[in-house]
């Protein structure tokens, strides 16, 4: 038997940027939404919809909220929700006081799938029904994650780290990392709303085989997407400089392995130059923004502006835990200041749209 809800209040979305596309915004201050077993299958005025509502339908009614659809996180870490704004230095310091201890837990599979219900619970309760996710590296976090996720019908895209440079006991090796990887696209591929992200932590985690085989494996699985992170901090790109000395910058590093194509989502990408920001544009690769993370560890400022006149994609990132809130309204809010403090303002539609 189905079930038809409605919803009457004012209702907002977006799709595509209204600042530079006005007729890309839907607003109706009076508005109408109506759901039925779970999907939306309406929305609008109500003056449109109401009339021909079937008699009976059970209306709730919202005056002086606003409804929109969930929020998307392009930049999150599950395995530091328990460490969110723990004081350190900068970035490469703060991995090491903070990020790694906290993720070798989760070689226990009990701590991974207790962390998972916590985890998509305080991602929904911030309203964020969609998130871009980095799992540890271990592949049974992501098997947790992706069952939890799996449970509630979100659209998570999430991927084991590959670090066969990282410390012990969060080590994995070139080909085990590779195997791990696609394991875990065979069994979680097309499942509910899930899909698989590639994903070397940053450069310095990942020794040239093991970048070859994640380059291997976004070429072979088509339908998965790579996440990893990009010139976040001027130490992390002075170490990156010193150990692939081959490469013309830290971009470079990641497009001689296969691994800049347009679906490539870099998380910071703070510090770029132009030929870089040409080539993501060029490659129609995406970046995540992530203003409470860039500020808590003093990484830098985003430029917003610059990078979009390059046709680089951008979506809003939490980056948890060095980001210090899961709400995107709130980061949304430090992002208007990041381009405060470099002369740009930013339109709170456009942040919605981010």
């Amino acid at each position: 038997m189905t079930e038809l809800r409605g919803w009457r209040s004012e209702l907002v979305w977006t799709i595509g940027d209204p600042a530079s596309n006005a007729a890309a915004l839907r607003h109706f201050p009076d508005g109408l939404l109506l759901v039925e077993d779970g999907r939306v299958v309406a929305a609008g005025d109500w003056n449109d919809l109401g009339a021909s509502l079937p008699e009976g339908t059970p209306v709730e009614s919202l005056p002086g909220r606003i409804l929109t659809p969930g929020f998307v996180d392009a930049h999150i870490h599950f395995p530091q929700l328990d460490m969110i704004a723990s004081p350190g230095g900068a970035l490469l310091d703060w991995l090491q006081r903070y990020t790694f201890p906290a993720e070798r837990a989760f070689a226990d599979p009990a701590h991974a799938r207790e962390a998972a219900g916590r985890f998509v619970g305080s991602l929904l309760a911030h309203g964020t029904t969609t998130a871009m996710v980095f799992g540890s590296v271990h592949a049974g976090s992501v098997e947790a994650l992706f069952e939890a996720a799996l449970g509630r019908d979100m659209r998570l895209i999430a991927g084991k780290c590959l670090m066969d440079q990282g410390p012990e006991g969060l080590r994995d090796s070139a080909a085990g990392g590779a195997d791990e990887t696609q394991a875990l696209i065979r069994a979680w591929r097309g499942r509910g709303r899930l899909g698989y992200a590639v994903t070397p932590r940053f450069a310095l985690g990942s020794s040239r085989e093991q970048l070859t085989l994640a380059g291997r494996l976004v070429a072979d699985n088509p339908d998965v997407w790579m996440q990893t992170h990009l010139s976040e901090n001027p130490a992390e790109i002075e170490a990156t400089r010193q150990a692939f000395p081959e490469a013309a910058d830290y971009l470079d590093v990641y497009d001689r392995f296969g691994l800049v194509t347009d679906r490539s989502l870099f998380a910071h990408a703070i510090h770029l130059s132009d030929r870089e920001l040409g080539r993501m544009g060029q490659a129609r690769c995406a970046c995540a923004f992530c203003p409470t993370s860039n500020l808590f560890l003093g990484s830098g400022l985003f430029d917003l502006e610059r990078t979009k006149r390059f046709g680089v994609k951008v979506a809003l990132g939490t980056d948890i835990g060095a980001g210090t809130s899961w709400s995107l309204l709130t980061t949304a809010a430090e992002a208007w200041k990041v381009g405060q403090l470099q002369g740009t303002t930013l339109d709170p539609l456009t942040a919605l749209y981010l």
